[in-house]
């Protein structure tokens, strides 16, 4: 039986002023599932994570979480519902711990009010005690322990990748956006982060939208790909069949295509 849609983006369009950033995208995403989008710079791929959080209004269409539209929702209500993201460049707090990072995603999972807090109740300390377990684990699972105590502008680009991704983590999310995941990083890094990526998925069960450049790596781990240019959704498959779109060959690959040969490209990306 084919998994329930978590997520179902229906026939969005997002403008501003005179541009239209979306324009008629619809998709969904299934429980377990990794989803890429890809296309060319400035094909709307970031302007689709900022509607699905509600960072951007759409002026048309719907987008629905576990079959409730959430249009018109604060972005910290979205987080709340179960929906991470990391970003593009990253976001961290430079001066503070890699554990001090990741501990701020536990915010939205705090129950105890500030009153609490700043009393340092019995109740506040074990809520403490039991996020700061929590973080402890995701240290592990992202093979970060030797980093723990390190301040994050200290780490190498690719670990602070990690802990941005552990600090989405720490949200619990049921769905989790990964923009731009390898962005920058070199061979090493990259693989590293994408046997993370799948770990997320088989280990944790956690649902994941990518957008992402490295046409690689999408080829590779990627369930179901959306193909979008100028915000307009140009193909949607399984990776070989969005390969063998001629439409996508023309709009994403046709640079490559020409320098090529297409057993080339192939052998590069599957």
């Amino acid at each position: 039986m084919e998994n329930k849609p978590l997520l179902e983006v229906e026939d969005i369009t997002l403008r501003f002023g005179g541009v239209t950033a979306i324009n008629g995208v619809s998709f969904e995403v299934r429980e377990s599932e990794l989803f890429a989008i890809i296309g060319p710079n400035g094909a709307g791929k970031t302007s689709c994570f900022n509607a699905i959080s509600q960072v951007y209004r759409p002026q048309e269409g719907d987008i629905r979480w576990k079959g409730k539209s959430i249009m018109g929702e604060s972005p910290d209500a979205v987080a709340r519902h179960g929906i991470a993201r990391t970003f593009q460049n990253i976001a961290l707090f430079p001066q503070m711990t890699v554990i001090e990072n990741i501990l701020t995603g536990r915010h939205i999972r705090m129950k105890k009010n500030w009153v609490q807090g700043m009393l340092w109740t019995k109740a506040a300390r074990q809520e403490e005690m039991e996020n700061r377990e929590r973080v402890e684990d995701i240290v592990d699972f992202l093979e970060i322990v030797e980093w723990r105590k390190a301040p994050v502008a200290l780490l190498p680009y690719g670990i602070q990748k990690r802990v941005e991704l552990g600090r989405a983590l720490a949200m619990d999310p049921e769905l989790l956006l990964l923009d731009e995941p390898v962005a920058g990083m070199n061979l090493e890094e990259t693989e590293d982060m994408a046997r993370f990526i799948l770990d997320i998925r088989e280990e944790l069960g956690i649902s994941m939208v990518m957008v992402e450049h490295d046409m690689g790596l999408v080829m590779d781990i990627a369930d179901r790909i959306l193909v979008v240019d100028f915000g307009v959704p140009i193909g949607m498959g399984v990776p070989d069949v969005v390969q063998a779109n001629p439409d996508v060959i023309a709009a994403y690959l046709g640079e490559e295509l020409e320098s090529v040969d297409t057993s080339a490209i192939d052998a590069e990306v599957v």
